[in-house]
């Protein structure tokens, strides 16, 4: 049976990481949410409820029974077996919000449901962008459980020092690991397959590292972190996710983040986590064009995919970059960078479309990935209309 997943309570306030995505294509703890639940109910045809000018490239329901399921929470294990056992017309219910349905895609409507189940025992629910960062650590044990049930880690070279238990540590076939050190007290480590982490790499867990990506000579890495897949990332960073295919390859700090894909940070690029004054930091919401208090004292950065910093960038607390922005004058930026802005700053002359998807490709090409032309389109509606 078809998923099909659900953009429609949460698109919006994902912003500006759901610009180029349906939410079921963001990644926390290991996995992206359409992975985890994939593994979790063994299927694998899935299909989207999103933007019209997403559809082109997350393609559309089939006309026929599906499983409509909002993707962005961690179910419990009686919650998943409600799900499975769910029969036509019959729907799961949390928090007053439809989660889950069993209904025919053809005609698509909720009227189809007939009975309706109160989930009443308490789930990780991501609804924000900080909340991906804030429960990330749920995600990673979560997803850790998943994929390595019954199968046996890569051993760990000699050269390396090691805090904790083993059976906290999975080392994916081809990855090195050599001449670091690596800490499971603090949580669980997930190393990727064919990932690389080079020597003198300091590693204090909850971490992953994805398939085919890299900690740099030296990088310091504290949990709850993320690290998506054909990333190179050095410096010091703290609790932050990176979708994939990004590059913060130098020193730096950024911590309590969350960043999109083919982003790249310069040299020294720094990110404020904490305000000053110790205060609450507030991120801005694009449901309801406003600032809106996180409720947390440490909260960093969120960047959408395709953006970039110069050498030396000093980013400010609660800072949101869109899609396709170009950080590199002096000072710091505002804590809102618009889509495509060209320089970082209020009023700045936009990013030429034809020049962004110049530099797309040749990003992209570095780690042999093809800008399609769905890609563009997905880029020139975000430049035309936001």
């Amino acid at each position: 049976m078809q998923i099909v997943f659900s953009d429609a309570q949460y698109w919006e306030d994902f912003l500006p990481l759901t610009f180029t995505r349906p939410v079921a294509e963001m990644r926390c703890g290991i996995l992206t949410f359409s992975e985890r639940w994939q593994k979790i109910l063994g299927e694998t045809e899935i299909s989207y409820f999103t933007e019209n000018y997403l559809q082109e490239k997350f393609r559309s329901p089939e006309e026929k029974e599906g499983l409509f399921l909002v993707p962005n929470f961690i179910p419990t294990e009686n919650v998943i077996q409600q799900i499975r056992e769910l029969r036509q017309g019959e729907a799961l219910v949390y928090e007053d919000e439809l989660i889950a349905a069993h209904i025919n895609m053809k005609g698509f409507s909720l009227s189809q449901i007939e009975k309706m189940t109160d989930i009443k025992e308490e789930l990780v629910f991501f609804k924000t962008p900080k909340d991906l960062f804030t429960y990330n650590h749920k995600a990673i044990d979560f997803d850790f459980e998943l994929l390595t049930r019954g199968r046996i880690s890569q051993e760990l070279s000699s050269t390396n020092g090691f805090i904790g238990d083993k059976k906290d540590l999975f080392i994916e076939e081809g990855a090195y690991v050599e001449f670091s050190t690596l800490n499971t007290k603090t949580g669980k480590i997930y190393i990727g397959k064919n990932a690389e982490v080079m020597e003198g790499c300091h590693l204090r867990g909850p971490i992953t590292l994805g398939e085919n990506s890299k900690f740099n000579l030296g990088a310091k890495i504290y949990g709850a972190t993320t690290i998506g897949p054909q990333c190179k990332v050095g410096g010091e960073v703290n609790n932050i996710i990176i979708f994939g295919y990004s590059s913060k390859g130098h020193d730096g700090f950024i911590g309590n983040s969350v960043i999109g894909e083919w982003c790249n940070f310069g040299a020294d690029t720094n990110s404020s986590n904490m305000k000053n004054n110790y205060g609450n930091v507030r991120f801005w919401n694009y449901r309801t064009k406003a600032f809106q208090d996180t409720g947390l004292q440490f909260a960093g950065l969120i960047m959408g995919d395709h953006s970039k910093t110069a050498i030396n960038t000093q980013l400010n607390t609660g800072t949101v970059v869109g899609v396709a922005s170009n950080i590199f004058k002096e000072g710091f930026p505002p804590n809102l960078v618009e889509n495509f802005s060209w320089g970082g700053f209020k009023d700045d002359e936009r990013f030429k479309l034809d020049k962004a998807y110049e530099v797309a490709e040749r990003a992209m090409a570095r780690r042999n990935v093809a800008l399609t032309d769905e890609d563009k389109a997905i880029l020139k509606h975000i430049f035309d209309t936001y």
